[in-house]
C-alpha cells in the first residue's frame, strides 16, 4: 500500500476503481482491508472509485504512542482527503469511521459529497459507556489475552444470533478473529476515542446528504442510539437491517451494498 502524509503522521491508503472516489472510514481495532471483501468491489462495480486506509494506530500506519482522541481521528481524514485532493467525496464510515465523518460533515462540509454511516450513534447510554470503560482498563493494565478468548468475545459482541446460531458461519468467524488476532496492541490508542459524548446539536448544523444504516441486533451501537442520528441530522434519512450485529456489513453485505450504492447514486 502507498503512504500519504496527513496531520503529522503516514497513513496506508490504497485505491481501487474509477469513477468519483468514495472514501471509506473504518471503525476501531481494524484495517481499512476489512472494506475489500463485500463493499469496495459493489462500489467499484456501480462504476465509483473506491479509497480505503489504516486509521493511526493500525499498521502499516503510524502507530503513535498514547492516547488518541476524535479530533486526532478527523483531523488525519481531513489530511488524507486534501493529499489526495478527493473532496468534495462521498464518504461511508463504519462505527468509530461514522464518528469521524459525522465532525467532518459538521466543520469541513465542502470536503462531503455525501455521507453513509453504519452502525453509529451520537452520544452512549449506561451499558455503551462500560463497555467502552472496559476496553480502556484493558488497554491500560497491558493484559494481553488469549487469541481463543479475545475471538470468542469479539465474535460473540460483534454478530447477531443468527450468526452465533449458525454453527458453519460461527465457526469461520471464530477462526478469522483468531488468526488475525483480536486481541492485538496495535489499536490501544483507539480505544481512548471520545464516541460517548453527546453530539446531536452539533449534528444539526449538518447540510450534506446522509443516511444511516442500522443493524437490528447490534449491541455496540443498537438501532435506537442511531436512529438518533439520523433524527438530528437533517433531512437524513434511515435504514435498519435484520439479522446484523455491529458488523453488518460482513454479515448481511448484499443488503449493506445495495443500501450505500442506491443512496450513491442520487447524488
Amino acid at each position: 500500500m502507498p503512504y500519504v502524509s496527513a496531520n503529522g503522521i503516514r497513513l496506508a491508503y490504497e485505491r481501487t476503481g474509477e469513477g468519483d472516489p468514495v472514501l471509506f472510514i473504518m471503525g476501531s481495532g481494524a484495517g481499512g482491508r476489512a472494506w475489500t471483501t463485500h463493499q469496495t468491489p459493489a462500489v467499484n462495480k456501480a462504476g465509483y472509485q473506491s479509497i480505503i486506509f489504516d486509521n493511526r494506530g493500525i499498521a502499516p500506519s503510524d502507530v503513535p504512542a498514547g492516547r488518541y482522541s476524535l479530533a486526532d481521528m478527523v483531523a488525519d481524514t481531513v489530511g488524507l482527503i486534501e493529499a489526495l485532493d478527493l473532496g468534495p467525496c462521498h464518504v461511508v464510515g463504519t462505527s468509530m469511521g461514522s464518528s469521524i465523518a459525522q465532525e467532518i460533515a459538521v466543520d469541513r462540509p465542502e470536503l462531503v459529497r455525501s455521507a453513509v454511516m453504519l452502525a453509529t450513534r451520537s452520544r452512549s447510554d449506561v451499558f455503551r459507556r462500560a463497555l467502552s470503560r472496559a476496553d480502556q482498563v484493558l488497554a491500560e493494565s497491558g493484559v494481553r489475552l488469549p487469541p481463543e478468548y479475545a475471538s470468542a468475545n469479539t465474535v460473540f459482541q460483534m454478530f447477531s444470533p443468527k450468526t452465533l446460531n449458525d454453527d458453519g458461519a460461527v465457526s469461520l468467524w471464530l477462526d478469522v478473529f483468531e488468526l488475525y488476532g483480536a486481541s492485538d496492541s496495535g489499536a490501544d490508542g483507539q480505544a481512548w476515542v471520545d464516541t460517548a459524548s453527546d453530539r446531536r446539536e452539533r449534528l444539526r448544523r449538518i447540510t450534506v446528504p446522509c443516511r444511516v444504516i442500522a443493524f437490528s441486533d447490534d449491541v455496540i451501537c443498537p438501532p435506537y442510539l442511531a436512529a438518533e442520528v439520523a433524527e438530528a441530522i437533517p433531512e437524513c434519512d434511515f435504514v435498519e437491517i435484520g439479522d446484523a450485529g455491529h458488523l453488518g456489513n460482513l454479515e448481511r453485505p448484499d443488503e449493506v451494498n445495495t443500501a450505500i450504492t442506491e443512496f450513491l447514486d442520487k447524488f
